[in-house]
């Protein structure tokens, strides 16, 4: 810059006119215009100074479970086995709770879809329920929550992990595509969601979940092989040839890791008449349950299907045409060529349909939703994914009509299943698509030993969550008790806590509590 100095005083005042400053001066001058001008320090510093909001800063209040849940995604700075020896990293979706630091995250291959926010959403309206080989220590039955008097109001409380249900009124999102999208939007309208973006590059709108990342981080990530650390500068050397866990194991880590969350003291969370005690997530929820109540909320099969990315397509003779697919079923005669009312989408029909299931897609007719298979189902042994099926669309030329391009792209998909199955050999590409697809679907069995297979992919893990509420199902409120929510008197008490050689005390000491119910 010193010389571009010396340059421009030439062409403007001539040659040994006007003299340079010696470097030292120069550098000092510098630095003043560099301060009077904010530019001091990295782009990275400079840009989190700018996106700073003007002080005096107030801080963000919540006061009940759900009020304001923040939500964002970043990749997961530990590196996994996946298929074939592939090693790759796993991106990471949470949403954090402001009024109790309540965790859930789903894990999943790079590039967050509508779907893993339907699926985080769900995991916080839903109990977790508790997976084999887990200590009793981590039950809700053994916490500081009430557990028995909110079994008796929600039954799928009874073997559930001790984890905040949560229902976000408010979510707070950046600008990611994921989450500024129309199918997102509509997704938190259907469950009386509000979706408040932030505006763009502003961090500190949502610092608790920035910050949630670095915790995660030191907590977590940091304690598993192939950790790569936030930069280069924190990577161990040869980390890629470590004895990297599988994306199934790193998911059964991630949900057991989650449970322990809610057992830490955080210094976030205090309570007016202990004001020097940092409270875990778990007592702060049981703070909170006398004074906001708790009503269950049942998910239905329709609930998880209205928070799936939707489409506009019209029913034609053939069915409905989408993503080079063709799904039928009978019961779409009486809606064949018609019009479906709808002004703004030119009379289209409302289709949703899943990512990580591409061989159904569930259309809204008068009646409901209803479910449509692809035509080509029956011709594909095995199950794969949008990863697999954007493969096979770039590789295979069409040179036909559109129904015999279906039918070779049909083959052509079950060719490559099979080869991937072990009935051949793959290429590079190929390996590193198929590891994608089974990293999407490594889901941990639920309790019972219930085949994931078996399962809807609905479920998505949560086997027996989406499945239609029977006419005498007590975990739904009666159309008299709509207004009825449990509250909990002030001399409530526990029970079934563990003993004093637990090793989470933070969480059952109650002598040194004797506020929480």
């Amino acid at each position: 810059m010193r010389q571009e100095v010396e340059w421009w005083l030439e062409d403007h005042h001539g040659a040994n006119t006007v003299q340079v400053p010696p470097k030292a001066t120069f550098n000092k001058l510098l630095s003043a215009m560099e301060e009077s001008l904010g530019l001091q320090g990295t782009v990275a510093q400079r840009r989190a100074r700018a996106s700073r909001p003007a002080p005096p800063f107030t801080p963000t209040l919540a006061l009940r479970p759900g009020e304001i849940v923040m939500m964002d995604s970043t990749p997961m700075d530990v590196l996994v086995m996946l298929d074939d020896g592939v090693p790759g990293r796993l991106e990471l979706t949470t949403a954090l709770d402001l009024a109790t630091r309540s965790l859930c995250g789903v894990l999943r291959p790079a590039g967050s879809k509508l779907t893993d926010v339907a699926v985080l959403l769900a995991q916080m309206m839903t109990p977790m329920v508790m997976r084999p080989g887990w200590p009793a220590c981590l039950s809700m039955a053994a916490s500081v929550v009430p557990h028995e008097r909110l079994a008796a109001v929600d039954e799928r409380l009874k073997d559930a992990a001790a984890r905040p249900v949560i229902m976000p009124q408010t979510v707070v999102v950046d600008q990611g595509k994921v989450f500024i999208s129309p199918a997102t939007q509509a997704a938190c309208e259907s469950l009386g969601i509000s979706l408040q973006p932030v505006p763009p590059a502003n961090g500190p709108a949502k610092a608790h979940e920035e910050r949630s990342f670095g915790s995660i981080n030191s907590l977590f990530c940091q304690w598993l092989p192939g950790y790569t650390g936030s930069h280069v500068g924190e990577r161990g050397s040869k980390v890629e040839q470590e004895p990297l866990h599988t994306a199934a194991e790193i998911q059964a880590l991630w949900e057991e890791f989650l449970i322990h969350w809610h057992h830490r003291p955080h210094d976030g969370l205090r309570h007016p008449l202990m004001p020097k005690k940092a409270l875990t997530p778990n007592q702060m929820w049981a703070a909170l349950l006398p004074v906001t109540g708790y009503v269950p909320v049942p998910l239905t099969s329709d609930d998880f299907v209205e928070m799936l990315p939707e489409d506009w397509r019209p029913i034609t003779d053939r069915g409905i045409r989408f993503d080079y697919r063709t799904f039928d079923d009978p019961c779409l005669n009486d809606h064949r060529g018609q019009d479906s009312g709808e002004r703004s989408q030119n009379g289209l029909w409302e289709i949703h349909h899943n990512p990580y299931d591409p061989v159904r897609i569930w259309v809204r007719l008068p009646e409901g939703f209803r479910e449509l298979p692809w035509i080509h189902a029956t011709s594909v042994e095995h199950l794969f994914t949008h990863h697999v099926w954007e493969h096979i669309c770039k590789t295979v030329e069409r040179t036909g009509s559109r129904e015999e391009h279906e039918a070779e792209l049909a083959l052509a998909l079950n060719d490559f299943l099979k080869r991937a199955s072990g009935k051949g050999k793959l290429t590079a590409p190929e390996r590193r698509v198929m590891a994608k697809s089974r990293a999407s679907g490594a889901v941990p069995a639920p309790e019972g030993g219930l085949d994931v297979l078996s399962v809807s992919p609905l479920s998505f893990g949560l086997a027996g969550v989406y499945a239609d509420p029977g006419f005498d199902d007590d975990t739904i409120p009666d159309e008299d008790d709509d207004e009825e929510v449990l509250a909990l008197p002030d001399d409530a008490s526990e029970t079934g806590h563990p003993g004093r050689g637990s090793l989470i005390l933070s969480d059952t000491d109650l002598e040194d509590t004797p506020w929480l119910p």
